[in-house]
């Protein structure tokens, strides 16, 4: 596996040429004090001029005509991180990206992955790496197209996306 990051893991989202697709199966990705998720707690103004590249490439990306699709599994009752996540995906969403909900009480956990992962065209796999912690920033994508992975992982992606439910339908249990 490769890893990639800046540059060469979007490129993984220009070379796509149907579908990018997100599993996040984790509760937490910034510690506490996160200076946006401090905000949303405060209910302080933002701006979300952090969010605008990803934004931006969720925009590029499906005005060629890629699907850009984003499963959470995620723990109930919802914690802070879960909340502040729901509430900033209705920009991922406005932004032409398709978010999708699971609680994971609803899936058995060897139906899962661990990790989190992209999978770009059915093919192309790049598994989130973080720095080593609870909150550590995100690196990039291990990537690698072993079949036997790239099968497994299609094999999670179908059944997630078949139980997941779209963000507008989507209410905590």
């Amino acid at each position: 596996m490769l890893l990639a990051q800046g540059e060469a893991f979007d490129a993984l989202f220009r070379e796509a040429k149907r579908e990018a697709f997100h599993l996040e199966v984790r509760d937490d990705y910034y510690p506490p004090d996160y200076p946006p998720l401090v905000r949303f707690l405060n209910n302080e103004p933002e701006d979300y001029q952090w969010f605008q590249p990803w934004l931006d490439q969720v925009r590029e990306t499906t005005n060629r005509g890629v699907a850009v699709n984003r499963a959470r599994v995620v723990t109930v009752p919802h914690n802070d991180y879960t909340r502040y996540a729901k509430h900033v995906a209705h920009l991922n969403v406005e932004a032409g990206e398709d978010v999708r909900y699971l609680p994971r009480h609803l899936i058995k956990p060897d139906e899962l992955t661990v990790d989190d992962w992209w999978i770009f065209d059915d093919s192309v796999i790049a598994f989130t790496v973080f720095e080593p912690g609870e909150n550590g920033k995100w690196l990039g994508g291990a990537v690698t197209t072993d079949p036997r992975i790239v099968a497994y992982i299609r094999t999670v992606k179908e059944r997630v996306w078949s139980m997941a439910t779209p963000l507008s339908e989507y209410s905590e249990p």
